[in-house]
């Protein structure tokens, strides 16, 4: 048995995300194959985080490779997260942060904080380092989420992030009193968000969850001006006054050129903890008739589920409180459909850099 045999076996095992074969895109090479007799152990590096989509390639490497008559196939996983954005957007990219999502939504009162907050959580689960930074300058509720009562702290002349279950957090709710008003002009705004974007010491962040405020207002053109975003994910809810609202939202990404990574749709149902009957509240199937509408990708439903909203209040996200729940499950879901999402897009860059690498499109 050769190396080159055990690389030509590995060209029929496909990355989940990017359906294209692990040797192709390089993610294992001569050097990460070692045999010894009928022994191999073969290393692979993917692009995201994620445990089940990691086994998956590990099991079918274990298949390709003992097919060609090892008798002990070894297989270890490990993941490198790629940024998305390419040099040539113009924007120098954030010190210490590797991609940045956009959390958004058209209109309040849609859950785009709570969203937020554990997508953030979700994807730390998976492996990933993730940090959140509360833009809804007005309202803002992350410290309230995450029960953090903290004061900034500086280093040098940089912000130290606040941290909690793993998550580094910057927010203006660090520097206000609890009922103490924001009552700022745009240029106030642009000046607070190029700060809490550029002046934080953030650390070898895979991910920095960007909660922004409700509407198309003067943050989101700020965040595009400062930093090349590397995707937006929209809020809403089922009903129709929502999703009016939420393309807007997803066409004022567009014109800002932000990518839309996909549109999530909150209190999508209620079930009944006791007899188990699913009822839709605020309507059903509206977020995923307007993802097609508008030709972005649909992420997931979340439940309408008490414990999300208790946990928010206590400062315990769900996917903390309660992790085998459908609730913590739904986020999870959406944490990795948001990874796979990334990914392509990383890869895309790749392939238009290099001109080497086909990629296909995640639905």
């Amino acid at each position: 048995m050769t190396t080159e045999m055990v690389l030509d076996a590995l060209r029929s095992v496909t990355d989940p995300d990017l359906g294209v074969d692990v040797v192709t895109l390089k993610f294992v090479k001569d050097k990460d194959i070692t045999i010894d007799g009928d022994r191999v152990a073969v290393a692979i590096e993917m692009a995201t985080p994620s445990p089940s989509k990691r086994e998956l390639v590990a099991s079918r490497a274990r298949e390709v490779v003992a097919a060609l008559g090892a008798k002990d196939v070894s297989v270890s996983t490990s993941f490198v997260v790629k940024s998305v954005s390419a040099p040539e957007h113009g924007k120098p990219p954030l010190p210490g942060v590797k991609n940045v999502i956009a959390v958004g939504a058209g209109k309040g009162g849609v859950g785009k904080t709570t969203v937020s907050v554990n997508l953030a959580v979700a994807l730390s689960k998976l492996g990933a380092r993730v940090g959140v930074l509360d833009g809804d300058i007005y309202g803002p509720n992350v410290p309230i989420m995450f029960g953090l009562q903290a004061q900034l702290q500086t280093e040098g002349k940089k912000i130290r992030p606040a941290e909690k279950y793993g998550i580094q957090v910057v927010s203006m709710g660090f520097l206000t009193q609890d009922e103490a008003p924001v009552i700022w002009r745009g240029p106030m705004l642009h000046s607070a968000i190029q700060q809490f974007c550029r002046e934080v010491l953030w650390k070898d962040l895979d991910y920095l969850v960007v909660d922004m405020p409700p509407g198309t207002g003067d943050v989101a053109l700020s965040l595009s001006q400062t930093v090349p975003a590397a995707g937006s994910i929209v809020v809403t809810t089922p009903q129709q006054v929502s999703l009016q609202d939420s393309r807007r939202a997803v066409r004022m990404y567009q014109k800002l050129n932000i990518p839309t990574l996909g549109l999530v749709e909150n209190m999508s149902f209620y079930e009944c903890t006791n007899c188990h009957h699913i009822a839709d509240i605020f309507g059903h199937g509206g977020g995923e008739q307007a993802a097609e509408q508008l030709g972005i990708p649909f992420l997931g439903r979340l439940p309408l589920y008490q414990p999300i909203r208790v946990g928010s209040d206590r400062g315990i996200p769900i996917v903390i409180a309660e992790p085998d729940s459908a609730g913590t499950k739904a986020f999870m879901d959406l944490a990795e459909a948001t990874m796979s999402q990334l990914a392509v897009s990383a890869h895309k860059n790749i392939a238009a850099n290099k001109g080497k690498i086909p990629l296909i499109q995640v639905k």
